[in-house]
């Protein structure tokens, strides 16, 4: 299957200048408008790639960024995208730091065993620690300037990640899926917690943990399931997916790093709103039913010999496509060498063909990088370009990546943004861990450096008509792990990103091409004056010269009559 091509030698991200805080910089299609240190307390000056003080991942709302460190979480109010401005700093160590929000409720996950139930920074030492947390914290964030935490859920492994799941049977709880990936803490610090083998239906292995929060009183949240995604449904064995890999060493002939043995689930992608989650599960990749949030069933599954570490997943907005990751190297490694190739840590697309995964391709970063840059697929979210399957994605120190996967056999970068390594003769880890589409901008969680916010720039990948349509989808929040549906108001820059795309066909002839533009041009001209009736005429008029029979035209056809309807409610 076609996998992305590396770049040649004329890409500028090549040879970038080292760097903590100013390296070399290359872009194409994105313009950082502004970026911010990590604030005092969360970070070390003399060794920036500590990682018990890397940002990590992000959540938004309202006009509110939070972004999560090993060391706590700083927000910042980015209602002015070019200048984000640091609101709230909190410390409460414990490492991931994963972020989520849902109306004034922030959840955080918590693995590493210094974590504290009163987020101390003494730590929490001993093998057992009625002090020690890992799990998944609530605040409450009424007060932006002063969360408090109402809740924190105590889980056996720890919460690497977790997902909120919402349902419309159920508006008065919200889900969290936790995947918790280190070691089993002892039964003596909490009760239940065992780390024994397959055969005990109690071990604390082979399942994730599901919390139920009432939202009117967050303070009794609560593990209500523990289900077991990965049993074999002929023998009921719980270990009945991967727990080898497909051969004794990697397809690059080096050892694998991390194993791909399907004891949990690094990350779930849950899309709500169509009763479907994507599951990236060490070994396998699954598609899971959560109509019932409390009790998801597995539909699907899928392994990869390419694959050393699935990690992470997205669906597109039809529901009809997965994008899951391999985090081969563990986001510590330099995988994106030129030795590298590029279905090794890469982006694995796959298509939903009746409830099943079908795969189609492979989508890597297209431009090698250095020894000294780690670097692999992570973290990304849509770019709600309408009529496009596009998304945005870090790649840790290979920058960030937007790419086009409409034809997911054939996927494309469409544009990007690099420094140059943090040091120029040795790895220290940094780079992006998240970059996430927010209401018109694009956000990144640098490791090492800081947060950056970005715009998107018109190029003969993407017009900015488009650029325009997306950013009339807005949302009052946005988890990137509990995917919203995207959904576009009929509007003057949603007919003109359809007529961009009609054009990009090369099916429309020129003298209509010409009439489009000039009506449309008049319709926006005439739509709040006394010739609003006129400006509903014009849209509906020039929809009769498209040719319907092909695609684009048709949607094109379809957006300047949905805009002349909504124009007409309101003349």
């Amino acid at each position: 299957m076609p996998a992305t091509a590396m770049a040649d030698d004329a890409d500028p991200r090549i040879g970038l200048g080292a760097g903590w805080l100013d390296a070399q910089q290359a872009a194409s299609g994105l313009e950082l408008l502004a970026h911010q240190d990590r604030p005092e307390g969360f970070y070390q000056p003399s060794n920036p790639g500590n990682l018990s003080y890397a940002n990590s991942d992000m959540a938004f709302s309202g006009k509110y960024a939070f972004v999560g460190n090993f060391n706590g979480f700083n927000i910042y109010d980015i209602s002015a995208p070019s200048n984000p401005v640091l609101t709230t700093s909190v410390v409460c160590p414990g490492g991931q730091g994963d972020m989520s929000v849902y109306g004034n409720l922030l959840f955080m996950s918590v693995e590493e065993t210094r974590g504290r139930l009163d987020c101390g920074t003494q730590g929490a030492s001993g093998t057992v620690n009625p002090d020690r947390f890992r799990g998944v914290r609530v605040f409450d964030v009424s007060d932006i300037t002063k969360p408090v935490q109402v809740a924190a859920v105590q889980t056996c492994r720890g919460s690497h990640t977790h997902t909120l799941v919402t349902s419309k049977n159920d508006p008065e709880n919200v889900y969290v899926y936790v995947s918790g990936t280190a070691g089993v803490r002892s039964g003596a610090e909490l009760a239940g917690c065992a780390n024994t083998a397959a055969t005990d239906p109690n071990t604390s292995l082979w399942r994730i943990d599901i919390i139920r929060v009432p939202l009117a009183a967050p303070q009794n949240a609560s593990i209500v399931n523990q289900p077991r995604l990965f049993a074999n449904p002929e023998t009921g064995a719980l270990d009945g997916l991967q727990n080898n890999p497909s051969t004794p060493q990697h397809p690059s002939g080096s050892n694998w790093s991390p194993r791909p043995v399907t004891n949990h689930c690094h990350d779930i992608t849950a899309y709500s709103e169509i009763g479907l989650a994507a599951a990236a599960c060490a070994g396998n990749g699954l598609l899971l039913d959560i109509s019932d949030p409390a009790n998801p069933v597995r539909l699907d599954e899928v392994s990869d010999p390419n694959f050393a570490y699935w990690h992470s997943a997205t669906l597109n907005n039809d529901g009809t496509k997965v994008i899951f990751t391999d985090e081969w190297g563990g986001g510590t490694g330099a995988r994106c060498r030129t030795t590298d190739e590029p279905s090794w840590g890469a982006d694995a697309i796959y298509d939903i063909v009746d409830g099943k995964l079908k795969f189609a391709s492979y989508y890597k970063l297209p431009v090698a990088q250095t020894t000294q840059e780690n670097c692999v697929a992570h973290n990304g979210s849509l770019i709600p370009v309408p009529g496009r399957d596009i998304m945005v994605q870090a790649w840790y120190q290979g920058g960030v990546s937007a790419f086009d996967f409409t034809d997911s056999a054939h996927p494309r970068e469409i544009a990007f943004f690099d420094r140059g390594p943090i040091n120029a003769s040795a790895l220290v880890t940094g780079g992006f861990w998240s970059a996430y589409y927010y209401n018109g901008h694009i956000y990144g969680s640098e490791i090492a450096r800081g947060f950056d916010a970005f715009a998107l720039t018109p190029s003969e990948h993407l017009d900015k008509a488009e650029i325009d349509a997306a950013a009339t989808v807005g949302f009052d929040r946005f988890n990137a792990q509990h995917q919203p549906k995207l959904s576009w108001p009929a509007s003057f820059e949603l007919v003109r990103a359809y007529y961009a795309q009609a054009l990009r066909t090369g099916t429309l002839k020129a003298n209509t091409a010409a009439n489009v533009r000039k009506f449309v041009d008049r319709a926006e001209r005439f739509k709040d004056g006394p010739q609003a009736n006129a400006a509903v005429a014009q849209l509906r008029a020039v929809s009769h010269q498209l040719d319907t029979s092909v695609s684009a035209q048709a949607t094109l056809a379809k957006s300047l009559n949905d805009l002349a309807d909504a124009l007409d409610r309101t003349a």
